[in-house]
């Protein structure tokens, strides 16, 4: 597969890829503690299907690094347990889609169980999967639902946009006593970057200001990240200075960075790969209108998928998927 590369002699020099930051996390997961373990299919001697596993089982052997029949319910079902013994495991599904195989243990199980047992049962479960689209996989491999996941109480979702995110996040995600959805888009793999040698873990409670700007407020995460911050250099041609927010965690949202922000510009943008109707931007628009209302002089734009299943040809695709264009476009309109 494409995908798929040898991992790096040295995974944390200062330049990386996503998946190679992410491999690295993982490699650090599992030295670090005896209790992690990485299971899901074709993770071990197949390297993940999109390569982030790549060389852990010869590195950590068949009981930390385990292949599973391909059975979604089965497997997630077998980490809730494993969290409930006491174990840290982090199950990958391979594509968002695939996941709705195992929603009722997501969501009956892993989220409620803290609360039905009267806080006595914790799941400390990370579960890991491919989201988005832009690889013409068609549309039972490329959808975004990790807004439905944003709408369970119970569970934490990240989507990490950067190579430092990518890196320093899972650990953070093993530290949480309940369960966590980890979505990593699917175009970001092969996205070189720098880390900083300054990072060394992340706050997974706070979004990013990833560009600081005076102008509009651009609200994104995961994929969008960079196609926002690539419209916000187009707009900065035409004298319009956009501030970019990465929200990172997209439960619980930092309400505060995203409002403070829209305060300071008056003018928001919300950029989400989800279908607009009933979407994660329709809520951010919410909080925005609730609590910052008086502070807007434009109404809120949001720039979202197209209603329909994402389509293989890649002009549909792309014509289908929220693009720079479309943000450049949105956020001409409310600062006009």
């Amino acid at each position: 597969m494409s995908t798929r590369t040898r991992p790096r002699a040295h995974p944390d020099d200062d330049t990386t890829t996503y998946r190679e930051a992410l491999r690295a996390g993982l490699r650090d997961a599992l030295a670090s503690d005896d209790r992690v373990f990485l299971m899901g299919e074709d993770v071990g001697r197949y390297g993940g299907c999109f390569g982030v596993s790549l060389g852990l089982l010869e590195e950590f052997g068949p009981d930390r690094v385990r292949d599973t029949p391909l059975s979604e319910s089965a497997f997630v079902g077998a980490g809730i347990g494993a969290a409930l013994a006491g174990m840290r495991p982090v199950v990958e599904i391979m594509t968002v889609n695939f996941s709705l195989l195992a929603l009722d243990q997501i969501l009956n199980n892993a989220a409620t169980l803290r609360h039905m047992s009267g806080g006595q049962l914790g799941v400390p479960l990370v579960i890991r999967m491919t989201t988005g689209a832009g690889r013409q996989l068609a549309a039972q491999h490329s959808h975004s639902l990790e807004g439905w996941y944003a709408h369970i109480p119970g569970l934490r979702v990240l989507a990490p946009a950067t190579v430092d995110d990518a890196r320093h996040m899972l650990s953070a995600a093993l530290a949480d006593p309940d369960p966590v959805m980890f979505f990593e888009h699917g175009s970001l793999y092969n996205a070189a970057g720098t880390l900083d040698p300054a990072v060394h873990q992340v706050d997974l409670d706070h979004a990013a200001v990833r560009r600081e700007g005076t102008d509009v407020t651009v609200v994104a995460y995961g994929g969008c990240v960079s196609k926002a911050l690539e419209a916000a250099e187009e707009l900065a041609g035409e004298e319009i200075n956009a501030e970019v927010v990465d929200l990172r965690t997209l439960r619980p949202l930092d309400d505060a960075t995203i409002v403070g922000s829209v305060r300071r510009t008056h003018r928001a943008v919300v950029v989400d790969e989800g279908w607009r109707s009933g979407s994660l931007s329709a809520e951010i628009e919410s909080r925005i209108c609730e609590q910052a209302f008086f502070d807007l002089d434009a109404p809120v734009e949001r720039v979202c998928s197209a209603e329909v299943p994402i389509p293989y040809a890649r002009r549909l695709e792309e014509a289908a998927l929220p693009q720079p264009a479309g943000i450049v476009a949105a956020a001409r309109r409310v600062v006009s």
